[in-house]
């Protein structure tokens, strides 16, 4: 007998939207959700609450914007304000991951799959999320993450 993981959604943070995507019940793929349009923060963790509920989400994974010299910016900071904040308000563990090269890729392939500009600006946040909780599970299907989810 198969046996059902908690579901992990993703969250690829932007200015403007928030990418979604969320794991399967066997925590081997994953598939994109709507993006949420950013409003104020307290709408957002409304919304991001709803999802959790709704899908029966066990944990959050935050996409963490390091440098591509391995360091954490002011733009990590901010994503690890927001990471306490929706774990305070969901009770669910947040993990953030890394997402150096996510956005790269989704824009690699958007241009290659020959979308318009006018729809790349919307599905490379959702493709952003997607690539990022693929490769958490990847890694996690590898045996890479250590105890605490980081990669070992």
């Amino acid at each position: 007998m198969t046996r059902l993981r908690p579901r992990i959604l993703a969250l690829d943070l932007g200015k403007r939207r928030i990418g979604l995507a969320i794991s399967d019940p066997l925590g081997i793929t994953a598939q994109g959700l709507p993006n949420l349009v950013r409003g104020r923060k307290r709408a957002d963790l409304d919304a991001l609450d709803q999802i959790v509920k709704e899908r029966e989400v066990g944990m959050i994974l935050l996409g963490n914007p390091i440098n591509m010299g391995g360091a954490e910016g002011r733009q990590s900071g901010w994503v690890r304000e927001f990471a306490e904040t929706l774990e305070r308000r969901t009770g669910l563990p947040i993990q953030l991951w890394d997402e150096r090269l996510t956005t790269v890729e989704a824009g690699r392939v958007l241009r290659e799959s020959g979308i318009s500009i006018e729809k790349r600006a919307a599905a490379i946040d959702r493709l952003s999320a997607v690539i990022l909780l693929q490769s958490y599970l990847d890694s996690a299907h590898r045996g890479n993450l250590g105890a605490d989810g980081e990669d070992a």
